[in-house]
Formats: structure tokens, C-alpha cells, sequence
């Protein structure tokens, strides 16, 4: 504080308390909560880590790890230590899980702190009274935390600083393994694998309509003489209709009226979260966590408020809530939606299998913070998760949603056909939140049909069809198939798949994740060396063993013992074994416009690329380009060329740039518009893509 003493300003003497926390905009919220008698500042996430230029871990002491400080984060330690000196208390108050506990414990060894003092503080959301009742109950730093981050750190290190400098020197400098990221990989390629396998196999179906009175509905073929049979070609299609008398009716054998209930769906966990937001709003993983965060550090919501955290801790992989959050939503649907919509029971959501249950789901802080009352403070990303989430948790709140189904059983001549119908009786919880699952299924009504009754037939139309490959993985369905499998925990999923894209182990193409070649031949050595390493069940173990560390009832040593060892037999015998791989150059077909000598296509960071085949003599290299068969609209010369923007976006170039600087993020199609003669473009829209002119004037379909 600095006080006034005529026209001299005194700084006052009074010694306040300091709390350290990971980030600036954290410091700023907390220290307006905390008020005048206390200094909030960042660490700006750990001070101290294993050294990057070397193993920094003692095998032959149990495992003792040899922590510096960071480069670069000299200043700020500095800074964390001169404060620590003039405060009244120093407190601890990073992020409430195994990596803020280490943070903590981190901060605490170089400020020479006692390890006995209470001086740690945890908060699962960053509102006014949940921060101000946390520091009424410091305690200590939880080693039993520390450790189990320790050991997982430890382990990682051990298996990337092993395994990295035989692909380094075996395949290609800068390549990297480690636990997550091989199985992540590994569960790409199983994946093409198997698509490669999948042979399609023909099926048809016959929908057909029926006449009863002056309504018509569809109805679809389900089998012969009572039971269901499958039509696997045109033959068995033929056979069917064969045994059809298109004079006779059809007699409605069987009609089934039921009430459906459908379930809200849980708050969200982190998996979920990310899960949901990759689909609804096409945010990567990183993107999701980077604005979860921002939101639960907390946000300016002007004078009447001041700075709040909009959400609850967003590393989480629990499904319960708080009975005070549950409270306040009941209150918020009685008052809103009225008394049909608020649930009745309390919810017994079950966690996945091996949660660690340590925060509750994540939900707002208060959900009186209406989305539509926070448009104009928030980004628009921030605005479209915080929808997301607060939508989700109210919805889960509610009471289900109601159909009235109808199944109606036809037959004639021993061939049965059957109709679903479905209507919404009741909105229940959908009136808030529908899941992306949810939002393309429509009602389907039949008409008033009784038993007895007779329909006519109308018309059919018989359809072939072959089964599908299995989807690739998108972001959102391989972070489901790592939960469902126990690898790695809520705050791993976005590290990992950032990864094994920035290393081109895998590639996007349109959402899905494709091998790339260099990731097979990782693979592929990783699984004949390593298999430890990408076991499964292996590495799923070894997350419910850090999980005993953290419960106190496992050695953080033994643990990483137990799993070094086989390990290092696996490593020495890799060594002796692993030849060098060639990765094979690909002629390129054209000669270096420098030297002469033939090009080749090479594999790089982020793709394939024409170089000389006389590197290092010659550094000629080209991009890859991908011609679409158009002249470019503006100059007339050059072609129209696919590229890709920084963020792998693609978007459409004259080949002749710089000295044409055409470009289009919609790809022209080599015509102009009739109405106007500018060039036309294909451009996705709602339902599918159409030819359009960009100044609007003109529009066709796109035939299938």
C-alpha cells in the first residue's frame, strides 16, 4: 500500500501475504477477492523440471530425479524470492491436482519453505467465497500427490530419453516415443488396418409407401413367414416382390404403442468436454482446454462483479456435482421453465471405470450466469463453450425427455414389412441441450393405425448397399478411445495429439487422422522392440498404480521400478537389434532448376516436399503442389493450386504467385457466372455443396 504524507508518497511498512500462483490472469482474479492484506503473483506454471539436455534421473539410486530450474524463468524466481522475504505468510495456491501440487511443492523447495507449514490452498472454482473459505483451511503440501506426478514424470522421461536416440539414429533426427503417444499412435494404424482389411458386403433394402384411408406412410421390409430376414442381393429382392400381390391389401397385424423416456446426459468431464466440443464446434482438443481455462481463471464481467471464474476446475473426470450447484439449478428451472423440468430424483451418475473422482464435473460457478446474459463481455469462442457447458449442466438437471413410439407390423402373403413411428410428447431436458447425436433425428408420425386394419401398397423402392469401413479416428472419438481403454488421464489427451500430429506420425485429412508413413515405421519398431511400451492393458495398469501413489498405498519407487526393468532388458536388446531404416526417396520426375541433378520427394516435419537428390551440395527444395485443372481466373496463365495455410487450412493460389496474387479459400471451377461474368466457386453449405457466384448473384446445385 502506499499512503499519503503531504505531497510525499510513504510506502507503507505492513507486511502482507503472498500467494504464488501458476498464471497472470489467476493472480489478477484471486487478489481482488482476497483483498488489500494480501499479494497474489504467478509462477508462470513449474520453476523446476528434469534438465532437457540430459536423462536428469539417477537409476542406480532409486530413481532420484535431478531438478533445476528452468531456463529462462530465472527473473521470475528471483521475483517469487524477493517477494517471499518481505511477506507476512506465503501461501500456495496452484491449480488442485497432481501437476499443481507439484508446482507447489516446487515453488516451496526454492523459496526454502517448511515442509510442515500449512500453507497450501486448494479451489475447485474461482469465485469469491470459495477462494476466501479455502484459505480459512490451508494445509500442507500433499507428497502423496507430488509423488505420483514425480513417478509418471520420471517414467516418461525414461522412456523418451531411451527410446528417441534409436529412432534419432535408426530413422530420422527429431523423432519421439512415449507411453500415450505410441498407443495413441498405434490406435490410428490398427485402425487403417483394419479398413484396409474391410471387404463391403452387398445388402438391400425395400422401403415402400402404404395407403390407409387418406393417410400415407413408409414402411420398411423385415422379413418372411414371422421372421426377420436379411436381403443380401437383387435375386432375394426379386423373390420378395415376387411374392407380392399388388391387388391385395396388406393386414396390419400387430400395432405397439409405448412411452419412451430418454435421460438427460451428466455434466461434463474433461473427456467428454472435449469430446462434444470437437463435434458441436469443431475446436480441437487444445483449443477446448486452452478457452476452458480461461474461463475458470476468470473473467472480467465489469464493476458490478469484477473478475469471476465462469467454471469449475476443468481437469476432471468425475460426473458428480455439488449439492449447493444442485440447489441453485433447481431453483434457476422452478423460476425459468417451470416445476415439469426440474428434476425430481438426484442424480447417481457412475464414473468411468478407474476415475479418480478428485473434482466435481464441470459446470458454471453460478448458473444464474445465463450464456445470453455474458454475449457481449465474452469472445465468441468463449461464449460458444460456456453455452456448451452451462446448457449441458442445466439439461442434466432436468427431467427426461418423453416420445410416444408407435410399431406397426404389415403382412401379406407371408412378407412383412414394419413401421416405427416416434413423437415428442414431452421436451423435458432437450427444451435446453441436445447432444450432437441427438439434433438430426426427427420426429417420424404414423397415422391413427388399429389392428385388423388394411393398408394398401403404394409403391416400393428397392436399395443396394454395401457396408462401410469402420470411421477413422476423429479428435473427439480417439480421446474416447483412450479413456475407454485407461491410458493416460483427463490433462494428457490434448498434449498427445498435438504431439503425434507435430511429429507427422499422423495427419489430418478433412477431421479424421490418417497414418502417415513415418508413423508406421515408428510403429512399427516401437511394437516388434518395445511391445511394453504400446501393451495396453500395460500401460493402463500403470495408470491405476499412480493412482495407489496418490492414495498412499503404493512407493512411488517400487512402481517405477517394477515397470524399468523389463523395460531396460527390452532396451538393451533394441540396440544390438534395430538396423538402420531407409526411408526410400521418390523420383521426383523433373530435374533441379539450379544444378541439374534429378529431384526427389522427401519427408519432412510437415509433409513431403521436392528436394535435389545432391543434399547437402545442393539445398534446392520446392513445395508439393496439387494442380486441380483450372486456369487461374484473374491472369489467364497460371494454374489454380491447392495449399495449405499455417493452420492447415486449404485454400486456393495461382501458380504463377507473386506475380498473380489470385487466392480463394473456395475453389474456383472454371467457369464464369452467366449473370455477371465473375468466376465461379464451389462452396460447402447446409445440406451440401453448391456452385455459386461469390458477389451472390447466381447458384446451382451440385448434381450427386
Amino acid at each position: 500500500m502506499i499512503h499519503w504524507k503531504g505531497a510525499l508518497y510513504v510506502p507503507s511498512t505492513k507486511q502482507k501475504n503472498l500467494v504464488i500462483v501458476e498464471s497472470p490472469s489467476k493472480a489478477k482474479t484471486i487478489e481482488k477477492y482476497l483483498g488489500r492484506n494480501y499479494h497474489v503473483v504467478a509462477s508462470l506454471g513449474h520453476v523446476r523440471d528434469l534438465p532437457k539436455s540430459q536423462m536428469g534421473v539417477d537409476i542406480e539410486h532409486d530413481y532420484e530425479p535431478r531438478y533445476i530450474s528452468i531456463r529462462g524463468k530465472g527473473p521470475v524466481i528471483k521475483d517469487l524470492k524477493k517477494e517471499a522475504k518481505k511477506a507476512k505468510r506465503v501461501y500456495l495456491a496452484a491449480d488442485p491436482d497432481r501437476e499443481g501440487e507439484a508446482i507447489a511443492w516446487h515453488v516451496s523447495h526454492l523459496l526454502g519453505l517448511d515442509d510442515n507449514d500449512k500453507n497450501r490452498v486448494v479451489f475447485n472454482e474461482i469465485t469469491k467465497d470459495k477462494v476466501k473459505q479455502a484459505f480459512k483451511t490451508p494445509r500442507t503440501i500433499d507428497m502423496n500427490l507430488v509423488d505420483a506426478q514425480q513417478a509418471r514424470r520420471i517414467l516418461d522421461r525414461l522412456v523418451g530419453y531411451s527410446i528417441s536416440p534409436i529412432l534419432w539414429a535408426k530413422v530420422k533426427k527429431g523423432l519421439s516415443a512415449g507411453r500415450v503417444q505410441s498407443i495413441a499412435l498405434k490406435l490410428v494404424i490398427e485402425k487403417e488396418n483394419d479398413i484396409k482389411k474391410f471387404v463391403p458386403e452387398e445388402y438391400w433394402t425395400i422401403e415402400s409407401t402404404f395407403k390407409h384411408g387418406k393417410d400415407k406412410f413408409k414402411a420398411n421390409f423385415y422379413g418372411l413367414d414371422g421372421k426377420k430376414a436379411e436381403l443380401k442381393n437383387n435375386d432375394e429382392v426379386q423373390a420378395v416382390l415376387g411374392k407380392v400381390d399388388k391387388k391385395k391389401d396388406f393386414a396390419i397385424d400387430k400395432v405397439t404403442k409405448k412411452e419412451r423416456r430418454r435421460v438427460p446426459a451428466a455434466p461434463f468431464t474433461t473427456s467428454s468436454l472435449q469430446q462434444e466440443a470437437n463435434k458441436k464446434l469443431n475446436f480441437k482438443t487444445r483449443k477446448t482446454m486452452m478457452i476452458a481455462q480461461q474461463l475458470y481463471e476468470g473473467i472480467n464481467l465489469g464493476r458490478k462483479e469484477g473478475t469471476v471464474g465462469l467454471i469449475t476446475y476443468m481437469r476432471t473426470d468425475s460426473k458428480r456435482i455439488s449439492k449447493v450447484a444442485e440447489a441453485e439449478a433447481s431453483k434457476f428451472i422452478h423460476e425459468e421453465y417451470g416445476e415439469p423440468f426440474a428434476a425430481i430424483k438426484e442424480r447417481q451418475d457412475k464414473n468411468q471405470e478407474g476415475a479418480q473422482d478428485a473434482h466435481e464435473a464441470i459446470r458454471p460457478s453460478s448458473v444464474m450466469r445465463t450464456p445470453a446474459s455474458l454475449k457481449d463481455i465474452l469472445s465468441r469462442d468463449q461464449f460458444r463453450l460456456y453455452s456448451l457447458i452451462w446448457s449441458r449442466f442445466v439439461a442434466s438437471q432436468m427431467t427426461p425427455a418423453v416420445f410416444d413410439t408407435m410399431t406397426v407390423d404389415l403382412s401379406q402373403n407371408g412378407v412383412m414389412f414394419r413401421a416405427n413411428g416416434s413423437k415428442m410428447k414431452f421436451e423435458g431436458y432437450r427444451k435446453v441441450y441436445q447432444s450432437t447425436s441427438e439434433t438430426t433425428k426427427k420426429d417420424n408420425i404414423l397415422p391413427e393405425l388399429a389392428e385388423g386394419d388394411n393398408a394398401k401398397l403404394q409403391t416400393n423402392d428397392p436399395a443396394q448397399h454395401f457396408t462401410q469401413p469402420p470411421a477413422r479416428f476423429t479428435e473427439a472419438s480417439l480421446v474416447k478411445a483412450l479413456e475407454e481403454n485407461g491410458v493416460g488421464r483427463p490433462s494428457t489427451y490434448a498434449p498427445t495429439i498435438d504431439t503425434i500430429q507435430r511429429r507427422y506420425y499422423v495427419k489430418l485429412n478433412g477431421k479424421s487422422f490418417e497414418p502417415t508413413e513415418l508413423g508406421e515405421i515408428v510403429d512399427h519398431l516401437i511394437q516388434a522392440y518395445f511391445p511394453d511400451i504400446v501393451n495396453i492393458d500395460f500401460t493402463a495398469n500403470l495408470e491405476d498404480e499412480l493412482d495407489h501413489i496418490e492414495e498412499g498405498k503404493e512407493d512411488w519407487v517400487k512402481v517405477v521400478d517394477r515397470y524399468y526393468k523389463p523395460f531396460a532388458k527390452e532396451l538393451e536388446s533394441a540396440e544390438d537389434k534395430i538396423e538402420k531404416v531407409q526411408i526410400k526417396d521418390e523420383p521426383a520426375g523433373m530435374d533441379c532448376d539450379i544444378c541439374g541433378a534429378p529431384m526427389v520427394i522427401k519427408m519432412g516435419r510437415y509433409g513431403k516436399f521436392y528436394a535435389c537428390s545432391r543434399f547437402p551440395d545442393c539445398r534446392n527444395t520446392k513445395p508439393i503442389v496439387k494442380e486441380i485443372g483450372v486456369v487461374c481466373p484473374v491472369c489467364k496463365k497460371g494454374q489454380v493450386i491447392e495449399r495449405k495455410s499455417k493452420k492447415n487450412r486449404i485454400f486456393y493460389g495461382c501458380s504463377r504467385y507473386p506475380d498473380c496474387d489470385f487466392v480463394s479459400w473456395d475453389k474456383p471451377v472454371g467457369r464464369d457466372c452467366p449473370k455477371d461474368g465473375h468466376y465461379l466457386v464451389e462452396k460447402k453449405v447446409k445440406g451440401g455443396r453448391q456452385i455459386l457466384c461469390p458477389n451472390g448473384d447466381y447458384e446451382e446445385d451440385i448434381q450427386k
